[in-house]
């Protein structure tokens, strides 16, 4: 089952990570359909203020989870590369929410800043996660947070853009509608909200059940 589970949690990985180079907002025209990596840079311009920082949300908790998936594969003697390729592409998509160098050294840095200590976050989960394995009751931690980050990658960006597509479609005199990336990314961490919560759940079951053969 652990197999299925894994191939599961890498199409929910994938379809986050084609999700956010596609199209989520699909306009009357090629100039106005806009990739997911292009929405936070595009509504700078429609007063969101910080709100738009909801749109990079997807590429660092993307990084964010492949890092922390690390956690949960099985111990490997010597140096365990195919781990850490994971977490350097972790740290890699990350980077997708990068500011441009003339924002963070421009004299409004500050509204940059909180994606910047994000990406740093994922940095040190991926340094962690070489170095610290949970044991025990710390099994679940890992499924936890892997359940928990998909529903915020999922939720946060769609709640965003559901509340400025009305927006949008007076602006432009025409209707718009959710992109096939827009899509990818609710499907994406939707399955590996259900992988996560299966794996979470079954490692409950197991624990109840070695203790009640102790007792």
């Amino acid at each position: 089952m652990r197999r299925y589970s894994q191939v599961l949690l890498i199409g929910g990985f994938t379809a986050v990570f084609v999700g956010y180079l596609s199209v989520w907002l699909r306009g009357p025209g090629v100039g106005l359909s806009f990739l997911g990596v292009e929405m936070g840079e595009w509504f700078k311009f429609m007063g969101l203020g910080s709100r738009r920082d909801l749109f990079y949300l997807p590429p660092i908790t993307l990084g964010l989870m492949l890092a922390i998936w690390t956690m949960t594969w099985p111990v490997n003697e010597g140096f365990d590369w195919r781990a850490w390729v994971v977490r350097a592409l972790a740290v890699l998509v990350s980077l997708l929410a990068f500011p441009a160098i003339e924002d963070i050294s421009g004299p409004v840095r500050e509204q940059y800043m909180l994606r910047v200590v994000l990406i740093g976050v994922v940095i040190a989960a991926a340094l962690l996660s070489g170095f610290w394995r949970p044991k025990g009751v710390w099994q679940r931690l890992p499924w936890f947070l892997l359940a928990l980050l998909s529903v915020l990658g999922a939720l946060l960006p769609s709640w965003l853009y559901l509340q400025v597509q009305p927006f949008l479609s007076d602006i432009l005199g025409v209707p718009v509608s959710a992109g096939m990336g827009f899509w990818l990314n609710v499907v994406g961490n939707a399955l590996i909200v259900v992988t996560s919560l299966y794996q979470l759940f079954t490692i409950s079951g197991a624990s109840k059940n070695r203790k009640g053969v102790a007792y």
